[in-house]
């Protein structure tokens, strides 16, 4: 691919050479003013300009800053003389990337130019970066628009660049770590790093190095000092994902993090300062965790300012059609598939189906689905897995209508309300326990209780309720 360059001098012999010495690799415009500059850069894509400092109407400094404002993939290299060095520097301070001065040799201006676009070609690699993770992690790509759905939309707005610390609840597959990526890439530390630790699946003697780094030495294998992932998202979010299987000494070091906004590394004695803001996530009831003393009463406190209860896909399974939707898109620019659609029959038995692994089984079995069908067309009810389809033909086996007719919103309401006073029953009147037999979060069940009328009497006083 060859780059444009502008050349902007109002002598008409630097313009010349400079242009001869490109031309073979570069497509060269030239101007003699920074008037007739503008002009071409509305026209063209350029990725370097070279500027004379002095330039007629207008300085070079102040041309690179308009050009800066207005197309600032630009790279500008200032022209000036040996005299005029420390104003080049200057100009470098305002935004210039490089100077030369006059007159440069062929060799010299070839190199300078070639750093330049490769400078250029590095912005714009970012700038798409960053434009495809805004587009992955926008409020757009948390998909629903059911109930529970639109709360979380909500509480995250209001969220979002505040430093409080967040703690994500939800069964696997809920898609916690979507919902703090979204936070972070929507915030004001969006620009800064985004770190993720899983400390469920890091073993616990290694996790605190994993954490708060190590200095050379520090034990067995610390063959040099290492940042750890504090360090690294100093300015931007941690995500420390499964936070209720944190060691208990580790509990005690993150809570003077959160206190003090300060550590020392495994092995040191230097005290390092962090800003970083800490969002946390569990599928554990951290509140029975407290109770068996597993978890530091403290430090949930902590990290429970603001929290967020994801709800499962059997809470908001009128959100199924768009997930697979979704998800069916996805595979099709993936795999190259015109599979868009799902026949009425089929999507019953995904309405159907309870779904233990959430969105996470959703999105897999749609992608097998897809590797699987032999032509492209609408998914079936014989495309789906035996699981899927045996769960569809035993609630269609057992439904019976007398001719009389039923009144389907009492029926279900009687059932709803016969299934919750029989998990309160069996969990002892311990609403974790009993939201847990229900396939909800324990705010859901304390919702319907309380419209339902419902009262549970705790058999168990000692027991966290």
């Amino acid at each position: 691919m060859r780059h444009a360059v502008l050349v902007v001098d109002d002598e008409e012999v630097v313009r010349s050479i400079i242009g001869e010495i490109l031309l073979p690799t570069y497509d060269v415009s030239t101007a003699a003013d920074a008037e007739s500059a503008f002009k071409l850069i509305k026209k063209h894509d350029f990725a370097v300009a070279i500027v004379d400092l002095k330039l007629p109407g207008m300085d070079g400094i102040e041309f690179i800053k308009k050009v800066r404002d207005t197309n600032p993939e630009v790279v500008s290299i200032i022209l000036t003389g040996h005299s005029s060095v420390e104003s080049a520097v200057n100009a470098m301070r305002e935004g210039a990337y490089d100077f030369l001065t006059k007159p440069s040799g062929r060799d010299e201006i070839l190199l300078h130019i070639k750093r330049a676009v490769e400078h250029h070609s590095l912005m714009k690699e970012n700038r798409g970066l960053k434009d495809e993770i805004h587009k992955k992690y926008s409020f757009d790509n948390i998909i629903g628009n059911s109930d529970p759905i639109e709360k979380i939309f909500s509480l995250i707005s209001k969220v979002v660049d505040s430093d409080s610390n967040i703690l994500i609840l939800g069964e696997t597959g809920t898609g916690k770590e979507l919902v703090a990526r979204t936070i972070h890439y929507n915030s004001n530390r969006a620009a800064e790093p985004f770190i993720p630790v899983n400390c469920g699946a890091i073993p616990a003697e290694l996790l605190e190095s994993e954490l708060f780094g190590h200095e050379k030495g520090a034990f067995t294998g610390a063959i040099s000092s290492r940042q750890g992932r504090f360090e690294r998202a100093n300015k931007g979010t941690i995500f420390l994902d499964e936070i209720g299987e944190l060691a208990f000494p580790l509990q005690v070091k993150l809570l003077r993090v959160i206190q003090e906004r300060e550590f020392e590394r495994v092995g040191g004695n230097k005290t390092i300062e962090v800003d970083v803001r800490i969002i946390t996530a569990t599928n554990q009831d951290l509140e029975e965790e407290i109770k068996e003393k597993r978890f530091r009463e403290d430090l949930f406190y902590r990290l429970n300012v603001i929290p967020i209860e994801l709800p499962s896909l059997k809470e908001r399974r009128e959100d199924i059609p768009l997930l697979i939707k979704h998800f069916l898109a996805l595979m099709a620019e993936k795999k190259s598939r015109k599979i868009d659609d799902v026949t009425d029959e089929a999507m019953e038995a995904f309405k159907h189906y309870p779904w233990p692994g959430n969105i996470r089984e959703l999105e897999n079995i749609i992608e097998r689905v897809v590797i699987l069908k032999h032509e492209d067309g609408p998914i079936e009810i014989d495309d789906l897995p035996d699981k899927i389809r045996a769960v569809s033909r035993k609630s269609s086996e057992q439904m019976e209508i007398p001719t009389d007719g039923v009144e389907l919103t009492k029926i279900l309401e009687d059932m709803e309300r016969g299934y919750i006073v029989k998990a309160i029953e069996q969990s002892g009147g311990v609403k974790s326990k009993a939201a847990q037999l229900l396939g909800i979060n324990r705010t859901t069940l304390i919702e319907k209780m309380r419209k339902k009328g419902i009262v549970a009497a705790n058999k168990n006083p000692d027991t966290l309720n």
